[in-house]
């Protein structure tokens, strides 16, 4: 069944939307939360950078129980403009679970893009809409008869990250990161801190002081020492 849960603030989820995932995934270190994976997970074209509230899915093979309507059907019904969905297919590189049909529902609803644990096709046809999608591989195989749509916002997994639905989710070139809601203020505070410090290092590598004097200086190993 899926999980009721309360979204996050528009404005919280907007704060995301330009950092980059190496500096979220130093904050996470610094709090101690899982910080983020890579996993093969990545643009399958060179698409923009992505923010916003998971929508999640879990996918499972084809079989007897079956379920009604297209690949992604409930998680697009649900989703609001803004949001990001996460397809789970553990992985699998045999079976396509996001298309050409599903980008065109998906901005209609105004959703920011799609992750999936798994492979997508019609990249192409995708590319020029310009949707974001970010997944493991490429195939050219229909879904039909081969999986179908699972629970949705759920817990899944991503490259073996647990993505709760609400939390917000942030994919770029760099890799993804998943902000429990209830500690994305103190991930943005501490971003905010590690940007002052490391723009002051570069400051002074660009005003010529040697790279050994400014890292000694500096502190950099211990700034994410847990809090």
């Amino acid at each position: 069944m899926p999980i009721e849960f309360k979204r996050a603030s528009k404005e919280l989820v907007d704060a995301f939307r330009e950092i980059s995932t190496c500096n979220l995934s130093d904050a996470l270190d610094k709090l101690g939360l899982p910080s983020g994976v890579n996993d093969g997970i990545h643009p399958v074209y060179p698409c923009p950078r992505i923010a916003g509230t998971a929508v999640t899915m879990r996918i499972v093979p084809d079989g007897s129980l079956k379920t009604s309507g297209h690949m992604g059907a409930d998680p697009l019904d649900v989703a609001q403009p803004g949001d990001v969905l996460v397809f789970d297919n553990s992985g699998r590189m045999d079976q396509n679970c996001w298309g050409e049909i599903v980008t065109y529902a998906a901005l209609q609803k105004g959703v920011a893009g799609v992750i999936v644990d798994g492979t997508v096709r019609d990249v192409d046809a995708t590319e020029a809409l310009g949707f974001p999608v970010y997944a493991k591989g490429i195939v050219n195989r229909t879904a039909r008869n081969r999986n179908v749509q699972g629970d949705y916002n759920c817990t899944v997994s991503i490259g073996g990250l647990q993505v709760n639905p609400g939390e917000i989710i942030v994919a770029d070139v760099n890799g993804i990161v998943v902000i429990p809601t209830s500690r994305a203020q103190e991930v943005l505070d501490i971003v905010h801190e590690m940007d002052e410090k490391e723009e002051a290092i570069i400051s002074k590598i660009k005003a010529g002081i040697s790279f050994r004097d400014v890292d000694k200086a500096s502190g950099y190993d211990t700034m994410l020492n847990k809090k």
